[in-house]
């Protein structure tokens, strides 16, 4: 292995290294594949992100529907074991693993290196002293959860990401600080295992990347179900088993607390690569990057967590999509997130896709926002769901809004990352309104709410002078 030079060495088997090395592997090129240890393979999603924490959202809203079942008179007692539900966890985990394991990768065709991975030069991987030539290397080393000091009892434990799913009990008192998707998606989960769960952030609000309209429901939802909420606040210390908060008003307040979680954002992995070696520059602790993910060396590249735009799993199939049309097309093409879609996994879910008010503003475009709540949606009555909420913001036009697409939008409601899906795909195909009318919703279908939005609007856009029109014409033909 040590004379041969690769198409492409690829660092890190997370999400974004197996998506790159598989890419290239099934177009017939020689890969070979970096990462630090056997365990691995598979990156935080199936470690410790994506795969465990869906499998306990899921066990968690199981034993929340139980419980409901009780105001149909049934009676429903126990309490969770922590162990079982490890071992379901695990289980789901061993299933993935099925395919992203080493001896599953190498019967691929993938070559493997396990080790602590360098530059050695701008083309070149120095590992356990061994160097690899590749006529391009992408970085995809991924990101790590920040963690902060807290001064004070360090009884306490304190958990991230990384190690949530060993713990061994369920917390009586729970304290989450951050209130982003992971502590909000693990806070409700939590709670349905019986914790009582506090969320303390130093901002004004819950998913500051969403729509305040949104965040907020799903916020009033939390706080329905028990969890309890301290904004502009951050715990300065833990005294025994009480955790002190400072607020902004300078006031400080006493909660209880039997373990903590940090879910603060993500610190990159990157600092081992000795990329002045590689003649990869970086500024402020990141690696500088054009529009198509390739760093100063133009033979190096990035993808994943590492490129420091969009943490997501599925930035990272994004990321090398591109990276491999980059490869082999003579047509290159730029990063372009203007149909990037993600969801928050809280029951409900919130789903957002496209283009926000924001960006819109800022780009210039001339858009209209349309809004719908679920009040008179009758899959949402029968569903107990009315609270839901639809935003999607669509092409202004002055005449004939049917020709219209979709820019953007959010969604929040069970299953909203699914009912969403249609929009989305109307937003990168450019399906306009009219699509949408000729289209017949099986009834009751959850996303008739799309249809029942649009044809309320084109309704509305209806002049008065357009209403005399159609009716002289009904009328003539009679």
């Amino acid at each position: 292995m040590k004379d041969k030079t690769y198409d492409l060495i690829v660092i890190g088997a997370g999400s974004g290294g197996l998506g790159a090395a598989l890419g290239m592997l099934q177009l017939g090129m020689d890969v070979l594949l970096i990462d630090r240890n056997a365990k691995s393979i598979g990156g935080e999603c199936l470690n410790t992100g994506c795969v465990p924490s869906k499998a306990l959202i899921h066990l968690s809203k199981q034993i929340h529907q139980a419980k409901l079942s009780e105001t149909l008179g049934m009676d429903i007692s126990g309490k969770p074991d922590i162990n079982k539900i490890k071992a379901y966890i695990q289980r789901k985990q061993d299933a993935i693993n099925e395919h992203e394991n080493i001896d599953y990768l190498k019967e691929k065709g993938l070559d493997i290196a396990l080790g602590e991975a360098s530059f050695s030069s701008k083309n070149s991987i120095k590992l356990n002293n061994q160097i690899f030539k590749g006529r391009n290397i992408v970085i995809a080393t991924g990101s790590s959860p920040k963690v902060i000091d807290i001064p004070g009892n360090h009884d306490i434990p304190i958990f991230s990401n990384e190690s949530i799913f060993e713990i061994d009990f369920i917390p009586n008192n729970f304290v989450f600080i951050g209130a982003g998707p992971v502590s909000i998606e693990l806070g409700q989960a939590f709670l349905r295992l019986g914790s009582k769960v506090h969320i303390i952030d130093r901002g004004e609000r819950i998913l500051k990347k969403e729509n305040a309209k949104i965040s907020n429901i799903l916020k009033d939802r939390l706080e329905e179900e028990g969890i309890q909420f301290s904004f502009n606040a951050e715990v300065s210390g833990v005294e025994g088993k009480s955790a002190i908060l400072k607020k902004s008003n300078g006031k400080n307040e006493t909660i209880p607390v039997d373990a903590i979680f940090m879910g603060l954002g993500r610190v990159l992995n990157f600092d081992s690569l000795a990329l002045e070696k590689g003649g990869i520059k970086t500024e402020k602790g990141k690696i500088v990057l054009n529009a198509k993910l390739q760093t100063t060396n133009k033979q190096v590249f990035v993808s994943g967590d590492a490129a420091n735009n969009l943490k997501f799993s599925h930035a990272a199939e994004m990321h090398n999509m591109l990276l491999i049309n980059n490869f082999i097309s003579p047509i290159k093409k730029n990063l372009d997130f203007k149909h990037f879609p993600w969801v928050t996994f809280t029951d409900p879910e919130i789903a957002t896709f496209g283009l926000n008010e924001n960006q819109l503003k800022k780009q210039n475009i001339k858009y209209l926002r349309l809004e719908s709540n679920f009040r008179e949606d009758d899959r949402a009555i029968t569903d107990d769901y009315e609270y839901g909420y639809l935003m999607v913001f669509i092409e202004r036009k002055w005449f004939n809004l049917g020709n219209a697409k979709v820019l953007g939008g959010s969604m929040i409601a069970p299953n909203a990352g699914e009912i969403t899906q249609e929009l989305l795909l109307a937003n990168i195909a450019g399906i306009k309104l009219n699509t949408f009318m000729n289209k017949i919703y099986p009834y009751p279908t959850a996303a008739n709410i799309h249809k029942t939005l649009f044809r309320k609007k084109l309704v509305e856009q209806l002049k008065p002078w357009m209403k005399t029109i159609i009716k002289k014409w009904y009328r003539l033909k009679m």
